[in-house]
């Protein structure tokens, strides 16, 4: 029997992988360091390259159906609450990217990925089998587990986060970059959010060292709410349930309205953002990383969930192209993906220095840059994201 490709992490990006590697006749053992498979966290955003994605992987139908489709992606200034500019996401955009731009939630769409792979004959799924180290040689990988369990495959891809320990090895980079941000967030029963400010878009209000974002989530009965704050927080921290008081600290210079969003939140968890700097190599003979493992990226471009999962394509499209042929396809996979990445990872970093957090004139300029794009000037200016190459690499 032929030995299954290993991947470490059953998070979207792997279980996307697994996926994506099964359609192409390939067996594969997800192995998922949690006793249960799931997503943490609330809502996330979907340009329309994660739907070419989606449909690569034969799961755009239920996707789909999930989905919040929103009308336009929305910039508010936080101070004076008035619309900056907007993207809208009607006809003219989908024409132009071929598919639409939506949020879910993310357990919601782990849920897609996981009902997908269960129904699959050649993905096996192991939970409490966290890797912690490997050893290669010529014809295989073996993943030793934290229990000391032994396990043999064709190939490891590391899909274990922004901690991953296959990345640890394989890297030896240390810890990742804080990036002084903290970010709290929130999900809010629809009827408690402002009923003026219930708006079909995914809203940003940009403010000096903070910005706040909202959209509706699950059929409309909810409302993400994520607020941050640049805070020069020192040191990583995920999940952190804190109070309203520690949350509002940092808006008490936005616009009342801006703070009558906040004010509606509940229950919040704090984060400290981190990312890492753009590497070129991710792939050590049968051993790639994928997802946030290989290049985990800041939230200012909604882009982490999408690159995982388009790095599952392509993986998966490498694979077959190579005929099995272990390290010739996960080079050609590193090779097609490192260039996009990186520039998601340094994009996403001068969105948040240059539209979410500026002060003064620095804001100023920001708004009159903004305002005085057309709706074309926009889509030409996402068009290297959500068009372009991803849109023919998941077509081809």
């Amino acid at each position: 029997m032929t030995e299954p490709i290993l991947i470490a992490g059953g998070g979207i990006g792997g279980l996307a992988a697994a996926l994506g590697l099964a359609t192409q006749g390939l067996p594969v053992t997800v192995l998922e360091k949690a006793p249960a498979m799931g997503e943490v966290g609330a809502g996330i955003q979907l340009g329309p390259n994660a739907f070419h994605a989606f449909d690569w992987l034969g799961i755009g139908d239920t996707a789909r159906a999930m989905a919040i489709y929103v009308d336009q992606l929305r910039l508010m200034d936080a101070l004076t609450a008035e619309e900056i500019c907007h993207i809208d996401l009607g006809p003219a955009f989908r024409a132009r990217f071929g598919n639409p731009y939506a949020v879910i939630h993310r357990g919601d769409l782990h849920g897609v990925f996981l009902a997908g792979c269960r129904r699959h004959d050649r993905i096996t799924l192991r939970t409490s089998a966290e890797v912690v180290a490997y050893d290669q040689d010529a014809s295989g990988v073996t993943a030793v587990l934290a229990d000391g369990e032994r396990l043999r495959g064709r190939a490891l891809i590391g899909a274990d986060g922004l901690w991953s320990r296959v990345r640890r090895q394989l890297v030896g980079d240390g810890a990742p970059r804080v990036s002084g941000h903290t970010t709290y967030r929130s999900v809010i029963p629809t009827d408690r959010m402002p009923e003026a400010l219930r708006w079909n878009a995914a809203t940003l209000w940009a403010g000096p060292k903070c910005h706040i974002v909202h959209y509706p989530l699950q059929g409309w009965r909810a409302f993400n709410l994520v607020v941050t704050t640049h805070n020069d927080a020192p040191e990583p921290v995920a999940g952190k349930p804190v109070d309203a008081a520690e949350v509002f600290a940092g808006f008490q210079h936005v616009h009342p309205v801006a703070q009558s969003i906040i004010r509606q939140g509940s229950d919040w968890r704090l984060w400290v953002l981190c990312d890492r700097d753009p590497i070129e190599g991710w792939v050590e003979g049968r051993v790639a990383l994928l997802g946030d493992a290989a290049h985990p990226t800041l939230q200012y471009l909604a882009q982490g969930a999408c690159m995982a999962m388009e790095d599952a394509v392509c993986l998966a499209q490498s694979l077959s192209a190579h005929q099995g042929e272990v390290a010739p396809a996960l080079e050609a996979y590193r090779a097609r993906r490192v260039l996009r990445t990186a520039r998601v990872q340094l994009q996403s970093r001068a969105v948040g220095d240059h539209i979410y957090h500026p002060a003064g004139a620095h804001a100023a300029l920001r708004n009159a840059v903004m305002a005085a794009k057309t709706q074309t000037d926009w889509y030409d200016t996402l068009a290297w994201l959500y068009g372009g190459p991803t849109q023919q690499e998941h077509t081809a």
